[in-house]
């Protein structure tokens, strides 16, 4: 599979922060790339970047063939490109019905198409379909996740964006949320995380990148930086 997202010596400032420095990375179609890294090293920074969310100041973002480094978020959307974000941030005085709906505001292949997609997100996150009238407000919080992802899986992407997708979860929601991000990838989707919990994140992802300071400091197979001392010392906890 070709390269669906390639970005090339990115640098974003905040005022006079340089937060990206130089930043490169791809992502093949098909695969489960990670980003880890500490508190305030350039993650989300990055994943607002490629979603259009931030402008750069210099250096390239092309997906899917096309650059979009200067595109506005919403324009990203419809070309199949959708980001979950921190913090789930979902419409709590809206029902879980009504959050999905706005997923798939910008998409224009008619009714019958997203009546499938309802379906297909209810049959892999099926807590959402029995909760389908209940306030998003009113969801836990890992339920309030499934809800998030499923709100982007509605504008129909061919790559998703998760950033912290465990934040605040138990650790028995964060086994379900991770077997959901697997399952949403063996659908098709190409998914690029940002994930404070290394150990989970590199054992579903095909490559992964160590982010420090808003620069890459590593690459590699995720098998790999899972067995590196540096990542192990890092990231890991230590563990062996």
């Amino acid at each position: 599979m070709g390269e669906i997202l390639k970005i090339d010596n990115l640098n974003v400032y905040y005022g006079s922060i340089h937060a990206i420095k130089d930043l490169s990375l791809y992502v093949k179609e098909g695969e489960i790339v990670t980003m880890i890294g500490a508190n305030g090293a350039g993650k989300t920074t990055t994943m607002h970047a490629i979603s259009g969310l931030l402008k750069s100041q210099s250096g390239s973002i092309t997906y899917d063939g096309r650059l979009i480094s200067k595109m506005d978020a919403y324009k990203i959307v419809t070309l199949g490109l959708a980001q979950c974000p921190e913090g789930r941030r979902v419409f709590s005085g809206l029902t879980v019905q009504e959050n999905l709906e706005l997923g798939a505001y910008t998409r224009k292949d008619g009714k019958a198409a997203v009546q499938s997609d309802f379906e297909m997100v209810f049959e892999m996150l099926p807590r959402l379909k029995e909760r389908r009238n209940q306030l998003a407000g009113t969801l836990s919080g890992g339920e309030q996740q499934m809800l998030a992802m499923g709100r982007a899986l509605m504008s129909k992407p061919k790559m998703l964006l998760l950033d912290e997708p465990s934040m605040g979860l138990s650790p028995l929601l964060v086994k379900e949320i991770f077997k959901t991000i697997v399952r949403v990838n063996e659908n098709g989707v190409t998914v690029l995380l940002v994930e404070q919990n290394a150990k989970m994140a590199l054992n579903i992802a095909n490559r992964g990148y160590v982010i420090e300071t808003g620069n890459i400091t590593m690459e590699g197979k995720a098998s790999d930086l899972a067995n590196d001392s540096k990542v192990k010392q890092a990231y890991l906890g230590g563990a062996a």
